[in-house]
């Protein structure tokens, strides 16, 4: 099993989880890079999955599904004009020999989800390394939740969140905690990464509690506390 980006707009990573030469997409925002490395690497779609219904992470869905018309589509309630199966918390499929589970991890949208393949976390814009999303719905209440659901996973499973957000939420993380050696010495890491155009993703929860502000709140207040800061920033 491999799991690789395809990149696409300033920032946006579209994964694709791979057996073999069988793949699963994970919000396509844009359908061109993603049809070019299918056909390069010569690999057959099985599925395509959805984490909210942002047009940066599912404009690419109709033009891949014209050309692999029989694959499936997997998503929450607010993408069902494109999903085949429409899930909710709690749900689990199988692709590619795998367990998805599904968890609700609203805030950002009304009814985002993440998926969890074994050790591996696709959270859309629920989570960043150093982040999360912005409470685009104002339920601030939703996104602390679903990042009490975050630090409740194993701490080895590793975050492929769908933005390259990482060196500007840490800096912001720095701003807000300038001693703090934790943030400094991954800022270094994640800044030499990307003046080489590497992605900095994936995380892990386990670093991610370690450098994570907003999963260290452990309060709503705090928690919107320190998005207002970030939103702000």
């Amino acid at each position: 099993m491999k799991i690789n980006p395809v990149k696409a707009f300033s920032d946006n990573y579209i994964w694709v989880i791979e057996e073999g030469k069988d793949a699963v997409i994970v919000d396509p925002g844009e359908y061109k890079d993603v049809l070019h490395y299918l056909k390069e690497n010569q690999m057959t779609l099985k599925a395509i999955i959805l984490t909210h219904n942002h047009e940066d992470h599912i404009g690419g869905v109709k033009a891949i599904s014209e050309k692999f018309p029989d694959t499936p589509v997997y998503g929450p309630e607010e993408t069902a004009f494109l999903a085949d199966h429409v899930v909710k918390d709690g749900d689990s499929f199988d692709l590619l020999g795998k367990k998805f589970q599904v968890f609700k991890t609203a805030g950002h949208t009304t009814e985002h989800v993440s998926f969890l393949m074994e050790k591996a976390l696709f959270c859309g814009d629920a989570l960043f390394s150093a982040g999360c999303g912005r409470v685009f719905t104002g339920d601030y209440q939703a996104q602390f939740n679903a990042l009490q659901m975050f630090k409740s996973l194993d701490e080895a499973v590793e975050v492929y969140a769908g933005h390259e957000y990482t060196q500007t939420n840490l800096r912001f993380a720095q701003s807000i905690e300038p001693a703090n050696k934790n943030i400094s010495q991954v800022l270094d890491q994640v800044t030499n990464l990307r003046a080489h155009n590497l992605p900095s993703l994936p995380s892990t929860i386990g670093k991610e509690k370690n450098i994570n502000l907003f999963l260290q709140a452990n309060k709503l207040q705090d928690f919107i506390a320190l998005r207002n800061a970030r939103d702000n920033f």
